[in-house]
């Protein structure tokens, strides 16, 4: 499992790296596709370690057996948030190429703007983004701490404090993200509000960061079995008591199909409440009629954005809905998984689809920058989150509401 991991983190550098390069180079072409085509890559991944806090939250907040083998996996990409925090960096240097309100000719000339600039305007943006990550870095540095003491204690300390972390961390988790994405993505068009919107992000930042650990178990443990040692459930009692085992078969111990069947049951859950709150979104403004509202939807059904909306409906909602309804697919690793890149990649058109025709209005824009600002910044992202994984145990220790084989 180590070689693995360190094989993925290696790979992962050598095409993140080069690929951010080449991004950054294409900003002397083009300034303005750099910046979106940054805001676009930056906030997928963004997403991705933002959603697993959540789960991590409600995984410590409920006690779960669904979140135990795989809380690593959430720990990992919420330990990124410091590297991301460092990566909003360049976008402040690009705030007139995306936003109306950073240039003042588009102030001058539009009334919403002037009445929104005594909040809307870089100095303010620039704090506001500093206390959104310093808010989640501690969330997540606290989670990872006691989750660590944990590790090292039979005392039921740590897994109270996060109990207790975790109830107040999922009111703050969708309040910051609500200011933050109204700051980063709903301002990029002048006179567009939503109150769905924020609520929106925050659920398909959990489905797809969920999506995401799927993946990513479905390629370091191809084959998890109920008992690949033979031990029977690793929840039962005196389950610890019964010899050492490997970190490997610790961590397929706990990956049965009974808590596939979980997990699918958490990305069908998602699934639905995603679309409910797109469908919400779009009825009410829609039913509303006010060209103020409607505008954004206009935006996104011109010329070949309908396709990006349609295939939206298809794969991001439609198809995994209808695999998941079926108990033999979540149960099978290999149908789960693959379920799971089909919402992982749909996902990747959702953040194009809803920040790039704030700039391209007329139709369909694609960008040669897009996909290797995506893959640069998800590449380093990755490394980092391989490494996180390679400075611990896979498997949590010691957390007193779960018995497991003690790991050699």
């Amino acid at each position: 499992m180590n070689t693995s991991i360190l094989r993925a983190r290696r790979i992962s550098f050598a095409i993140g790296l080069p690929a951010l390069v080449a991004c950054a180079l294409g900003s002397t072409i083009d300034h303005r596709e750099f910046f979106l085509s940054y805001l676009f890559g930056f906030l997928f991944w963004l997403g991705i370690a933002l959603g697993c806090s959540g789960f991590l939250m409600v995984h410590h907040l409920t006690g779960g057996r669904w979140g135990y083998p795989i809380r690593r996996f959430f720990e990992g990409a919420i330990s990124t948030l410091p590297f991301l925090a460092a990566l909003f960096v360049p976008l402040f240097f690009g705030l007139p190429q995306l936003y109306p309100w950073a240039t003042a000719a588009n102030i001058a000339a539009d009334k919403v703007l002037q009445h929104k600039h005594a909040y809307m305007n870089a100095p303010l943006f620039i704090v506001r983004t500093i206390i959104f990550f310093a808010i989640w870095i501690l969330l997540a540095r606290l989670l990872i701490k006691w989750s660590a003491q944990q590790d090292a204690t039979r005392s039921v300390e740590p897994t109270k404090k996060l109990r207790k972390l975790s109830g107040p961390g999922l009111v703050i988790y969708p309040t910051t993200v609500t200011f933050a994405f109204v700051d980063w993505v709903m301002s990029m068009e002048a006179d567009w509000y939503s109150t769905v919107f924020p609520l929106l992000i925050c659920i398909g930042q959990m489905l797809s960061a969920l999506a995401f650990v799927v993946i990513v178990i479905g390629l370091l443990v191809p084959s998890p079995l109920s008992s690949p040692t033979g031990r029977g459930d690793p929840f039962s009692p005196g389950a610890g008591m019964r010899g050492p085992v490997s970190q490997i078969d610790a961590l397929h111990s706990l990956l049965g199909k009974e808590n596939f069947h979980h997990l699918g049951n958490l990305l069908l859950t998602f699934t639905m409440l995603w679309a409910y709150l797109a469908y919400a979104q779009l009825i009410v403004i829609w039913s509303g009629d006010l060209p103020h509202e409607i505008s954004w939807y206009l935006h996104r059904i011109a010329g070949g954005w309908r396709v990006i909306a349609f295939a939206l409906l298809i794969f991001h909602f439609f198809g995994p809905f209808f695999l998941l309804l079926f108990r033999q697919t979540k149960r099978r690793t290999e149908f789960l998984v693959a379920i799971a890149v089909i919402i992982f990649l749909a996902h990747i058109a959702d953040v194009w689809w809803v920040v790039a025709p704030s700039l391209y209005r007329n139709g369909f824009h694609a960008s040669w920058m897009a996909p290797l600002a995506w893959v640069g910044i998800g590449g380093i992202w990755l490394a980092i989150f391989f490494w996180r994984l390679e400075t611990g145990p896979l498997v949590p220790m010691n957390d007193p509401r779960f018995v497991v084989p003690a790991a050699a």
